[in-house]
């Protein structure tokens, strides 16, 4: 899906012209008391390059910019303190901390797109906080 951008309802195709202000993103729900906010911070550090600035690997554009969008002052807390750490071990972390704005739903064809397009790669996690991340992805 779109957030943190300032037109309603975007489409990928006017996301990918950079007008709207929108980043492609995930809106996750969870429940606090089997998952913390903290643990899936950390996995969205290790799951993409927060280093990136506008791109992705292959993918350009500020719609793949690095953000988290926070719904509350301590979820900010928590990926501001994440981004410390990873600075601290030397990486040049350019992630924004943004206020959470309206998700918007990304097009069908978007949807489960790994599933949709057999022979097609994600990113590969990359250990940056140590064994905790491990155990937090088996769960």
């Amino acid at each position: 899906g779109y957030t943190g951008g300032t037109k309603d309802k975007p489409t990928y195709k006017e996301v990918c012209t950079g007008t709207t202000g929108h980043a492609e993103s995930v809106e996750i729900l969870f429940d606090p008391a089997k998952v913390s906010y903290e643990k899936l911070a950390r996995m969205f550090f290790e799951i993409h390059d927060p280093t990136q600035m506008n791109r992705q690997g292959p993918d350009t554009g500020s719609q793949y910019r690095s953000a988290v969008f926070y719904t509350t002052d301590e979820q900010k807390k928590t990926a501001e303190s994440l981004i410390a750490i990873l600075r601290q071990r030397g990486y040049k972390v350019v992630t924004e901390v943004k206020p959470a704005s309206t998700f918007w739903a990304a097009e069908e064809y978007h949807q489960d797109y790994i599933t949709k397009h057999p022979g097609m790669t994600c990113h590969v996690p990359v250990n940056r906080f140590g064994p905790e991340t491990q155990q937090a992805g088996k769960r």
